[in-house]
């Protein structure tokens, strides 16, 4: 048993605070901190009501390394689960580093000036949490983290190589607003905006944001939606550690209001990360958008419907061509009734305490930086299933993507 600190309050942090305290048994104490403790303190009031276990709270800047020292030598955790903004990454890394405990996020490092996220800058940490003797877990949430475990899983199981990879993360889920999103509003609205990267042949190809799409039909009667190719972080680190693949694409799905609204606001320059004159004053537009949109973490209560998130892997197996797609359902209702939290938050909450269970147990425990598929899929799998997010397997289906 080990005491951990969560960083981070919003509805990730609130599903991943409700999962520790549900593995007791795994976590001794749960300290849960943020820039406004009094969320921490009603996120604590919930698991309390809902677990009977207690959770320590505290305030810190996670952008302020020195703020961060110092809870962790207040605190003396095992390892911090980073459920904070991307942009405090490194920070957190560094305080980590100058503590001496482990760490954990479930989203690769984003600057907050450029819309840009890529895996060197904590990849670069490697040797010094070697040397340090701590391992740092990179994205165990859903995408990245599940998708990356379903296609290491998968390899293992049912390939000797895997070529191709399609990640098709399918959100069926419905909160009654024409526009509004369901993790953090400036973070998605920067993704979905990027251009599009995927892999073909060796190399990244760069393509225009949303410019390709296709219908998809989720299994077990979830609906046919459309989605789009973007890029997304995964894409990086599992074409690194699956050379073998030939093509690797991320799709996710959008609704005609959704990208309607997205259309317009960036056509009066909303969606944009520059700062800009406003009225006298500097603002970053993205930002200031932000401020209008609906808090994700109010979203629950009124989001119905199921996600539908997997992975399309094809490859050979004993010299013949083989197709596996692996995939979880999870329900809005279903996650917010156990957690308070719609089920975007719910699936990337999970795997994050999945992830810490496994270091805290030392079934992962290896000192270094590591992306989440370089560890044996096996006891991740098998804890999804126990914890809330069961995966299921179909074998060549009948369904494929161009």
């Amino acid at each position: 048993m080990k005491k951990v600190l969560i960083i981070g309050a919003g509805g990730v942090g609130q599903v991943v605070a409700h999962k520790c305290a549900q593995a007791s048994d795994v976590f001794s104490e749960i300290v849960l901190a943020s820039r406004t403790e009094s969320k921490c303190i009603a996120i604590a009031a919930k698991v309390k009501s809902t677990t009977g276990v207690k959770i320590e709270t505290a305030q810190v800047d996670a952008d302020k390394v020195p703020e961060l020292v110092s809870l962790i030598v207040k605190t003396q955790p095992f390892m911090v689960i980073n459920v904070a903004l991307p942009y405090q990454d490194l920070t957190i890394m560094d305080a980590c580093l100058e503590t001496g405990v482990h760490y954990l996020d479930t989203a690769n490092y984003e600057p907050l000036d450029t819309a840009k996220f890529e895996y060197h800058w904590q990849w670069a940490y490697q040797e010094r949490f070697k040397q340090a003797g701590l391992m740092a877990l990179l994205g165990s949430g859903f995408d990245p983290g599940a998708t990356n475990m379903f296609t290491a899983f998968a390899a293992k199981h049912y390939f000797d190589e895997i070529h191709t990879l399609d990640i098709i993360d399918v959100n069926g889920g419905d909160h009654g607003y024409p526009f509004a999103t369901n993790f953090n509003p400036e973070i998605n609205i920067r993704e979905v905006t990027a251009p599009c990267r995927h892999w073909q042949n060796g190399a990244f190809v760069e393509t225009p944001a949303m410019s390709m799409s296709q219908s998809f039909t989720c299994p077990e009667g979830v609906g046919t939606y459309s989605i789009y190719r973007m890029y997304h972080e995964e894409l990086e680190s599992l074409t690194t550690h699956y050379p073998t693949l030939k093509r690797a694409q991320f799709w996710m799905s959008f609704g005609d209001s959704y990208l309607k609204h997205l259309e317009v606001l960036g056509n009066v320059g909303l969606t944009g990360i520059d700062p800009i004159d406003y009225q006298g004053k500097q603002i970053v537009p993205i930002q200031f958008l932000k401020a209008l949109l609906p808090d994700p973490a109010t979203l629950g209560p009124r989001t119905i419907g199921k996600t539908c998130i997997g992975c399309l892997v094809s490859g050979v197996k004993d010299g013949k061509e083989k197709t596996v797609y692996v995939y979880n359902i999870a329900d809005h209702q279903a996650c917010y009734k156990e957690v308070q939290s719609q089920a975007i938050s719910y699936t990337t909450g999970v795997p994050a305490m999945i992830g810490a269970k496994l270091m805290v147990e030392g079934t992962w425990m290896q000192p270094g930086v590591w992306n989440i598929e370089q560890l044996d899929p096996d006891p991740f799998m098998q804890a999804l299933n126990g914890f809330g997010l069961p995966f299921s397997v179909i074998e060549d289906p009948d369904f494929s993507i161009v």
